[in-house]
């Protein structure tokens, strides 16, 4: 992608192509361009892409923004900056050498490579305006093909415009140098035990800058025996400082494959999910989250095939401790050795809550953690909390519940109550 001085249009130039203009005039955008490649997203979008590609090609999604920050505004210019920030990212496409990258990942296979070599965002599925309490509503509706690989790079778009223009983006890049240089001096103190921790920032980080800035700082650190440094759901970092692109699913996919399908109980939502994942990928990427409409619901599909078969299960609401006592006390009830199955951690994580996790659960299985804004947006003001969220499959309401009330996300409460009767009475009658 270029600037043509001349025509004051940028031109981008699509694989053996010819270069081609966008229509809209780069003056107007305010701030240097904040995704750069199509690989700049995080690695469950592709792991799930692929098998909506092979599984759910006619699946239609809608997906709408939600900021939870109570006192947080989006002007009418950062609105209208977001716009053109998405506008130039729907104008990307794959490089060859990203698409060689994606094609040497064990479980990534040909035919999808193939279709994202003709993929591109498509900006006449999202619907920008100012008609939302906090000042910016998103709404984007298409296959779920495509619009599932918007909800990572608008979400970063978006946060990086509101630092940037809300605050002095340079006095908020010092505060954040400050901090990550703290953290990597308690890093190479041995101060925390991570076990195995990624990087999971991409969707809130401050910047492009600071979330590089970030990842490269960390992993040069030479941690100590109880940490290691796996690598960063970003997959173009990843690619670019040869570390491990990490993630499975998240609760889009759980939502659809559960509830999209008019014929389903969406109580049985876990199963449905479950049983495609390993349709995909047999025992590869075998994280489960559980959490999408409560755990307890999920425990009652994630029994011996699928327990045994996934190498272990995510953490994102409620109450860590509870919750890994609770998966250590299935999989025991199942046979199966705990010690030889990964709790991951991924909700609100610091290094501090991360290393108490650790020294909790250390003896009694395998345990990860993700973490993100702490160490993609850690500066002295408050990160943004915001979501972009599914809330139609094929004309469908769904909903993530959640095991904590505010995390949850439906636009229809009828259907919250409908999907809340569903999980009640298969918890009371199907044992």
């Amino acid at each position: 992608m270029i600037f043509d001085s001349r025509s004051g249009k940028i031109k981008t130039k699509i694989t053996g192509s010819k270069w081609f203009e966008r229509k809209e005039d780069i003056k107007q955008m305010r701030l240097p361009q904040i995704i750069n490649s199509l690989l700049e997203t995080d690695m469950y979008k592709f792991s799930m892409g692929q098998t909506i590609f092979h599984q759910f090609t006619s699946y239609k999604t809608t997906w709408t923004f939600k900021c939870r920050n109570k006192d947080v505004h989006f002007t009418d210019e950062m609105v209208e900056e977001i716009k053109e920030q998405v506008q130039a990212f729907c104008q990307l496409r794959f490089t060859e050498e990203e698409l060689e990258y994606l094609d040497n990942i064990t479980w990534i296979k040909g035919t999808y490579v193939d279709f994202l070599r003709l993929w591109q965002p498509r900006y006449e599925e999202f619907t920008i305006t100012t008609d939302a309490p906090c000042g910016l509503a998103i709404d984007a509706a298409g296959t779920w093909l495509n619009t599932s690989m918007y909800e990572i790079p608008v979400l970063a778009i978006v946060n990086e415009v509101y630092f940037r223009m809300a605050y002095d983006y340079d006095v908020l890049l010092k505060q954040f140098k400050r901090r990550l240089d703290e953290k990597v001096r308690l890093l190479e103190e041995d101060t925390y035990r991570l076990s195995d921790f990624s990087e999971f920032g991409l969707r809130r980080r401050l910047s492009a800058e600071a979330q590089e800035m970030a990842v490269k700082a960390i992993a040069e650190v030479e941690l100590p025996a109880d940490s290691h440094f796996i690598g960063t759901s970003n997959v173009y970092l990843a690619k670019k400082f040869n570390l491990k692109p990490v993630g499975t699913m998240a609760h889009e996919w759980i939502m659809c494959t559960g509830q999209g399908n008019h014929k389903h109980n969406p109580a049985y939502s876990n199963w449905y999910a479950l049983d495609a994942w390993v349709k995909e990928y047999g025992i590869l990427n075998g994280i489960a989250l559980t959490d999408t409409i409560t755990t307890d619901c999920f425990l009652r599909d994630f029994q011996l095939t699928y327990a045994t078969l996934f190498s272990g299960v995510r953490h994102d609401s409620g109450d860590p401790y509870e919750w890994g006592d609770k998966m250590i006390a299935h999989y025991n009830s199942l046979g199966i050795n705990p010690r030889t199955k990964t709790l991951l951690f991924s909700d609100s994580l610091d290094f501090e809550r991360a290393t108490a996790l650790y020294d909790y659960f250390k003896d009694k299985a395998k345990v990860a953690f993700g973490i993100g804004t702490f160490i993609s947006n850690d500066t002295d003001e408050e990160a943004l909390n915001i979501v972009m969220k599914t809330t139609k499959c094929n004309g469908m309401d769904v909903a993530k519940i959640s095991d904590v009330a505010g995390k949850g996300m439906c636009k229809n409460p009828d259907y919250v109550d409908y999907l809340n009767r569903c999980i009640d009475y298969r918890m009371k009658n199907d044992k």
